[in-house]
């Protein structure tokens, strides 16, 4: 494995590509750390940190979450405080339109120029979602500068008012998330990988030395006044977790169930054509990190509604809590079949086999192939959906019967473990392949790529 690192440098274009994605990075990371005009930037990590440590409210588990995506913006109250999110919300609600909307579905048929208006509407739709955001978070701001006996986050009214921090502020986190998405197409265009998802990962993995200090100071050394929770033995067990869910997770990201399907033999003269054996891969976790996110989004809102019925009611819906824990299992379950269903077309796939003069053995064209394929991918998608409810938990479960900080257990499953295995598989892949095609050897002994499981 030594050997193929190294022959990473030996392939210019490989390495005028990796170059080229660090820089972006190392771009991305200066960013995190410029912060917005009129912010006060010790007076926001002071308070961010004291909500983050109360990972039961809602408002520490949406701070966390959000930091997390952002690579620590947010609590440097930087221009990318905004993170990618807008452009990945708006992303999703158009793929979500286009099976949807006649109109989207009919741009999606007409090949490359549709999906790049699809693209163009995508952004628009980012630009709106980021001056609604920045619009709401500089208000709160203000509306914090003005309430009597509050800790204000902003400079003096005296040297910069209301109207120009309003304007500056949501400016700076609009072209902040603009920003982010020109790197994410340079990377696509001139880097490796998906840039979108390389900044997302990068963002996740920055939050690491922060979580191994926090790991550090709760650390017990069984000295005079020690009051650290943490021993020697607890962190191997950590360390042990952690090494078996990435496991876990690269074997669902990697798991497929192939249907075999044969193409038609046709005779011309003496030759005969096709015949071919060839699979279709359905992949066990199709939908990936949406449903997570969705669940833990609409899950932010019950603990603020019940707030208002008395304390009583919001205990029963608290963080961590059974029925907290029950309804995000249940929302991850549904979320995992109706995105499903939106993205994967069994007709349609069915139909394509048709006109290539290929079918599935024992199976007729048409509508019967497309009943086959959609009962198969309902039967992996629960084993999907189990899966992602599993990875899900595994941080509260570890945060309230380990006694872990949250921001140390989020890295042992969630959203950000999710996203950096499938990223870091994404990008190992496309290396591999640029390897390969150079005829170098791959990662894996003898060359062979790395591939799904098939079942």
């Amino acid at each position: 494995m030594l050997d193929s690192f190294a022959n990473i440098l030996k392939v210019p274009e490989l390495r005028r590509k990796l170059l080229f994605t660090l820089l972006m990075l190392v771009v991305f990371r200066f960013g995190c750390y410029l912060p917005i005009p009129g912010i006060d930037v010790p007076k926001v990590q002071q308070v961010l940190s004291e909500t983050q440590g109360d990972a039961s409210s809602a408002l520490g588990k949406l701070l966390s979450l959000a930091d997390m995506f952002t690579g620590g913006a947010i609590g440097r109250g930087a221009v990318f405080s905004l993170g990618i999110m807008p452009y990945i919300t708006a992303s999703i609600i158009f793929q979500l339109l286009v099976g949807i909307v006649p109109a989207l579905e009919r741009l999606q048929r007409e090949g490359p120029t549709g999906r790049k208006k699809i693209v163009q509407y995508t952004r628009l739709a980012t630009v709106g979602l980021c001056l609604f955001q920045g619009t709401v978070i500089c208000w709160q701001l203000l509306e914090r500068r003005a309430e009597p006996g509050a800790m204000s986050f902003l400079a003096p009214q005296e040297v910069l008012s209301d109207g120009m921090f309003l304007f500056f502020g949501v400016s700076a986190l609009t072209v902040g998330t603009i920003f982010l998405m020109w790197l994410g197409e340079q990377i696509d265009e001139f880097g490796i990988g998906n840039g979108i998802s390389i900044i997302i990962m990068t963002g996740i993995i920055a939050r690491l030395p922060s979580a191994l200090r926090m790991i550090r100071a709760d650390m017990s050394w069984g000295g005079v006044g020690d009051t650290g929770d943490l021993h020697m033995g607890k962190v191997a067990v950590l360390v042990a977790m952690f090494v078996g869910m990435v496991l876990a997770v690269v074997l669902i990201t990697l798991g497929q169930r192939r249907v075999p399907v044969h193409q038609a033999k046709a005779t011309r003269g003496r030759r005969v054509y096709g015949g071919q054996r060839s699979y279709l891969p359905l992949r066990v976790n199709q939908s990936g990190v949406i449903p997570i996110i969705f669940a833990q989004s609409l899950l932010m809102l019950p603990p603020f509604i019940l707030r208002l019925f008395g304390p009583t009611a919001e205990r029963m819906f608290s963080y961590g809590g059974y029925w907290y824990m029950v309804t995000y299992v249940l929302l991850i379950i549904f979320f995992c079949y109706f995105y499903t269903a939106v993205t994967f077309k069994p007709s349609e796939m069915a139909d394509n086999l048709k006109q290539n003069g290929s079918y599935v053995p024992g199976i007729r064209p048409g509508k019967r192939t497309a009943d086959y394929l959609e009962k198969i991918m309902t039967r992996i998608a629960l084993a999907g959906a189990i899966f992602l409810s599993f990875v899900a938990v595994v941080p509260t479960f570890v945060n309230q019967g380990m006694g872990v900080r949250y921001a140390v257990s989020s890295f042992l499953g969630g959203t950000g473990l999710l996203i950096v295995v499938g990223v870091a598989l994404d990008v190992v892949q496309r290396v591999e392949s640029y390897l390969l095609m150079k005829h170098y050897d791959g990662f894996v002994r003898g060359g062979s790529p790395i591939r799904g499981r098939r079942r």
